[in-house]
């Protein structure tokens, strides 16, 4: 197991989203956590088209669940980042670290609160008053794109 920062998607809905965000993290040398289930395939030809042939690249692991997510990430020692519209602080005043897994949730309904709970950090992207929330795919390159700028 590496030391790189690792990007996790809970359930993700959309798998165009996802496969953009496997070509992202594989051009940046990223892991990829999917807890499932997954709305759609993983298999899925938009999570193809997506990703393009980065796919194979991307160093992309499956969780069955949660727990099981929960488990692997426990026994990993990583800390857990959630990103969240209810979280009060900024993505841009946070000390990221290198072992820690930004965590993204499902693009039509975020994380429960169980998850919120789980997390060691709470992070929110600032939008304008009307605005609900950024695509996540975009998110995710925000975020991590900051964490990097950090960490290097």
């Amino acid at each position: 197991m590496n030391d790189r920062l690792r990007i996790a998607l809970y359930q993700p809905d959309i798998a165009g989203n996802t496969g953009t965000i496997l070509r992202f993290a594989a051009c940046l040398g990223l892991g990829v956590d999917i807890i499932e289930p997954a709305g759609f395939p993983l298999s899925d030809r938009a999570l193809k088209r997506a990703g393009m042939d980065y796919i194979e690249m991307a160093d992309m692991t499956r969780h069955a669940d949660w727990h099981a997510f929960q488990d692997w990430r426990k026994a990993a020692a990583r800390r857990l980042v959630l990103l969240s519209t209810k979280a009060t602080t900024a993505y841009t005043d946070f000390a990221f670290a290198d072992r820690d897994i930004l965590l993204f949730g499902r693009e039509s309904a975020g994380v429960p609160d169980p998850v919120h709970e789980a997390a060691e950090a709470r992070l929110t992207i600032p939008m304008q008053g009307a605005a609900r929330s950024i695509n996540v795919a975009l998110s995710v390159a925000m975020v991590s794109g900051e964490a990097i700028r950090q960490l290097r």
